[in-house]
C-alpha cells in the first residue's frame, strides 16, 4: 500500500478538539474515555471546554493531541475496516506525533501512550527553568543557513543554539539558551534570512538543554512494553524506517534532545513507496509542510466526521 499515515505535534491543540468526533462516533468516545481513565484525569473535558490556559500546558497538550489523532484511527478501524498492515506503507509523526504513530501501529497500547506523553510533557516542562531557554522560527531560511546562524548565535553568547526542527523548505526552528536565541533576528539580517520570530514556548525543546527530560523518558520507556509495529515508523531522529522495539525505545529517548528531521522524513517517503500522506488530526499543519517539501505527493487530511466518513469509503 502506498499511504503514509502522519500524526501532528504540539501546537495543533485547540479548545473543542475532538468534540465533533465524540458526538458522531462511539469509537471516538471510547478512545477519549480510555485516555481519561489511563491518566486518572478528565482530559476530554479539558479538550472540549478548556480553559485554553490549561490545555496548552505541555503535559496536557501532548496526550490531548495524541487522543484526538487516535480517536480518528479508532473510528476508521470500526467504520472502514482500517488495517494499517494492509492500508499503509508506513507511519510517521512530528515530535510527540511519533508516539501517536507508534500507538496507531500497535507498538504501544493507548493507555501506555497517554501515560508516556503525560510524563514526557511534564519532564520537558521541568527540564529547564522558565526564562532560561527559548525557540525561534527562521522564516525563509534553508537548512544550511539555519545551521550557520545557530552556530553564530551560540558563539556570540557562549550559549547553546541548535536547529531543533527542520520542518520544510524555508521553515526551520532553532532552540537553545535565551540569550543565544535572542541574537537570531540581528544575525538573520546579515544572512539573507527573511525573519527570525520568537516562539511562545516554555522551554528550549529538541536541544541539548533537554537532557534531564531525556533521562526521565529513558526511565519511563524502560518500564513499557514496545511491540513490533504493524508497519515501519519513520523516526524523527534518523528520517529512516524503524521497526525493532529496542531501537524504537532508544530513538524516542534521543528524540528529546535531537533535531526533528521532518523535511528529510517526507523526502524519504516516495523512495519508500509512498504516494499519499494521510494526516490524522492537526488542522492540516503537517499537510501544509508536505506540500512544500514534495509537491508530487498526494495529501489527505482527516479532521471532521465528514472527512473521516469520506476516507473510510476509499479503504
Amino acid at each position: 500500500m502506498t499511504r503514509a499515515f502522519i500524526f501532528p505535534g504540539q501546537g495543533s491543540q485547540a479548545v473543542g478538539m475532538g468534540k465533533a468526533l465524540a458526538d458522531a462516533f462511539a469509537a471516538a468516545r471510547e478512545t477519549f474515555q480510555e485516555v481519561d481513565e489511563a491518566l486518572d484525569q478528565n482530559l476530554s473535558r479539558l479538550m472540549w471546554e478548556g480553559p485554553e490556559s490549561d490545555l496548552v500546558l505541555t503535559e496536557n497538550a501532548q496526550p490531548a493531541i495524541m487522543a484526538a489523532s487516535l480517536a480518528i484511527i479508532a473510528v476508521l478501524r470500526r467504520e472502514g475496516g482500517l488495517d494499517l498492515a494492509r492500508h499503509a506503507r508506513l507511519v510517521a509523526g512530528h515530535s510527540l506525533g511519533e508516539y501517536s504513530a507508534l500507538a496507531a501501529s500497535g507498538a504501544f497500547t493507548l493507555a501506555d501512550t497517554a501515560r508516556l506523553l503525560k510524563a514526557r510533557g511534564r519532564a520537558m516542562q521541568q527540564a529547564v527553568p522558565v526564562g532560561l531557554g527559548g525557540m525561534s522560527a527562521l522564516l525563509g531560511a534553508e537548512i544550511e543557513q539555519a545551521e550557520a546562524l545557530a552556530k553564530e548565535c551560540a558563539a556570540a553568547t557562549s550559549g547553546v543554539c541548535v536547529v531543533a526542527n527542520d520542518n520544510a523548505p524555508g521553515q526551520v526552528v532553532i532552540s537553545g539558551t535565551k540569550a543565544a536565541v535572542d541574537r537570531a533576528p540581528e544575525i538573520a539580517k546579515t544572512m539573507g534570512i527573511k525573519r527570525a520570530m520568537a516562539l511562545n514556548v516554555s522551554a528550549p525543546f529538541h536541544s541539548p538543554m533537554m537532557q534531564p527530560a531525556a533521562d526521565a523518558m529513558a526511565q519511563a520507556l524502560a518500564n513499557v512494553t514496545i511491540r513490533p509495529p504493524a508497519v515501519p515508523v519513520v523516526a524523527n531522529v534518523t528520517a529512516a524506517e524503524v521497526h525493532e522495539p529496542d531501537q524504537i525505545r532508544h530513538l524516542l529517548v534521543e528524540q528529546i534532545t535531537a533535531r526533528v528531521r521532518w523535511r528529510e522524513s517526507v523526502l524519504a517517503f516516495r523512495a519508500l513507496g509512498v504516494q499519499t500522506t494521510v494526516e490524522a488530526g492537526g488542522a492540516k499543519v503537517l499537510t501544509g509542510m508536505v506540500k512544500r517539501i514534495d509537491k508530487e505527493l498526494q495529501t489527505v487530511t482527516l479532521d471532521t466526521p465528514a472527512d473521516i466518513e469520506a476516507f473510510a469509503r476509499t479503504l
